[in-house]
């Protein structure tokens, strides 16, 4: 049997995998509570938007502080479909990815002559400007925003199902879609492509790759990973304002991304859970105490976990399990 699955294309063998995560996902689904339930959509959301990063940076070499801003041309797009257009939810994502990775494109031209410091600096100014644009158009709802409804289940799901259930069967299967397309252009030539620029651009440029194109290319595809975040984002809060793609979006998806670990899709998962969980904890750690150490506290734990992440596993949690995992490996074998 083992033979069997490791003759099978590295494709089919990769959607096995994607049904069976899914099948798992679907009878949890149904046997958790309904908070546990809105957050396992918030997982799948903020997944999304770190594997975004992991294109970017992670693999490309690109360094992005605005990455916030795509999410809000993402959720934006997908809210005036669903709200002029009538269109379905479905339909709406995928308006929204085209939208994020067009502006991507155009952000990518410039990006693609920058480096380093710079290269953040612009995305940073363009996270801080783009969304202010809301409050200059008064289609796009000012300050109040745009409200995001993706409607109820069908009825053949039942009266009983509730809406939040039909919130994370959505935000899965499309993060699940996202896995399984990233893994495989990772593993695939653009992928190849993006490490060799990323190791050495001189080097990638002698061998024939044309880097310049190959950086566009890259801020192009993580944007549209990003526009998908963000319409999944504001199915989640119901809800698409300026307020809700502020700088602070933008720096918790780049942590969430340091914490897992910058080049792992594993480790995407992990530092989305990371973001989800951190808050409970300062919650739970915050009982009884003032105003200011509940509002404060969750930022503090993060940015210590960030730090302990650098100091401890700079390659991040999921790049340290698996060299620990070859190292019992090699263990096993040394004692056999």
């Amino acid at each position: 049997m083992r033979e069997f699955w490791r003759r099978l294309p590295r494709a089919v063998r990769g959607a096995c995998q994607l049904f069976l995560v899914g099948w798992f996902l679907l009878l949890l689904g149904d046997r958790i509570s309904e908070f546990r339930v809105y957050q396992g959509a918030t997982v799948a959301t903020y997944l999304v938007a770190i594997v975004s990063i992991v294109l970017l940076t992670g693999y490309s070499g690109q360094v992005s502080l605005g990455h916030g801003a795509l999410l809000a041309v993402g959720g934006y797009t997908a809210a005036l479909v669903m709200a002029n257009l009538h269109w379905p939810f479905w339909i709406a994502f995928f308006v929204a990815v085209l939208a994020a990775a067009l502006v991507g494109a155009l952000l990518g031209i410039a990006a693609a002559r920058l480096s380093g410091p710079y290269l953040a600096g612009t995305t940073l100014a363009f996270a801080v400007g783009l969304p202010s644009l809301a409050n200059q158009f008064s289609f796009l709802g000012g300050e109040q925003g745009l409200s995001f409804d993706i409607g109820q289940a069908p009825a053949r799901f039942g009266e009983n199902f509730s809406p939040y259930k039909w919130l994370f069967w959505i935000t899965a299967l499309f993060a699940l879609l996202a896995l399984f397309a990233a893994a495989n252009l990772l593993r695939g030539r653009y992928g190849r492509i993006w490490r060799a620029v990323r190791s050495d651009e001189s080097a990638a440029a002698i061998a024939g790759i044309n880097v310049a194109k190959s950086k566009v290319l890259a801020f192009t595809v993580s944007a549209g990973f990003a526009g998908l975040a963000g319409a999944l984002y504001s199915a989640t809060v119901s809800l698409v304002t300026p307020g809700g793609f502020s700088l602070s979006l933008s720096f918790a998806i780049l942590t969430g991304a340091v914490i897992g670990g910058v080049r792992s899709i594993f480790g995407a998962v992990i530092g989305a859970s990371t973001l989800v969980i951190l808050p409970m904890i300062a919650d739970a750690l915050s009982q009884g105490a003032s105003e200011a150490v509940s509002t404060n506290l969750p930022a503090v734990l993060t940015g210590l976990l960030l730090i302990a992440t650098i100091l401890i596993a700079p390659g991040g949690v999921a790049e340290s399990l698996a060299q620990l995992g070859r190292r019992a490996g090699l263990t096993r074998q040394t004692r056999t």
